[in-house]
């Protein structure tokens, strides 16, 4: 699978950028058929980093009602990445 197909988007919320600063983590919106494997050689090739873990779960859709009609939001997958020890990150570099 293409390097590219495999990370969908960095996950940046309150919870994701504490983890970020305390123990290296980053978090990402990846394929569902993703393996950790995929994902770590993905994040390395594209950032340029060395990838320590990879921890991987299915986070399931919610079930929504808009009036009387009701329906579910899709399931996706997240991955969290821990990188090496001074290695980071940076999505907001202005360079």
């Amino acid at each position: 699978m293409n390097n590219f197909k495999v990370l969908k988007r960095p996950i940046v919320t309150e919870r994701a950028t504490t983890l970020t600063e305390r123990h290296n983590q980053v978090f990402f919106e990846v394929e569902k058929t993703a393996n950790k494997h995929e994902i770590r050689d993905a994040v390395e090739t594209i950032y340029g980093v060395k990838v320590t873990d990879v921890r991987t779960m299915t986070v399931p859709g919610k079930t929504k009602r808009r009036g009387t009609s009701i329906g579910k939001r899709p399931s996706w997958k997240k991955a969290v990445v821990t990188l090496k020890k001074g290695d980071v990150i940076d999505f907001f570099a202005t360079e």
